[in-house]
């Protein structure tokens, strides 16, 4: 049978899953100069931050 985890360490990993919460994956699609095909520009950023990236050229 596998270890219980102990109550310390189920207090920390909800302390990680709740900051990991204000962080979000942003796809943005970039046109390329040379052959005017789309690539992809993928970035974790900071949840208040996301309206800044997107804004970016």
């Amino acid at each position: 049978m596998a270890k219980a985890a102990s109550k310390n360490a189920k207090v920390k990993d909800l302390k990680q899953a709740a900051e990991a919460k204000n962080w979000t994956k942003v796809i943005r699609a970039v046109r390329s100069p040379k052959s005017g095909a789309y690539t992809f520009k993928e970035q974790i950023v900071h949840k208040d931050k996301v309206t800044e990236f997107l804004a970016q050229k």
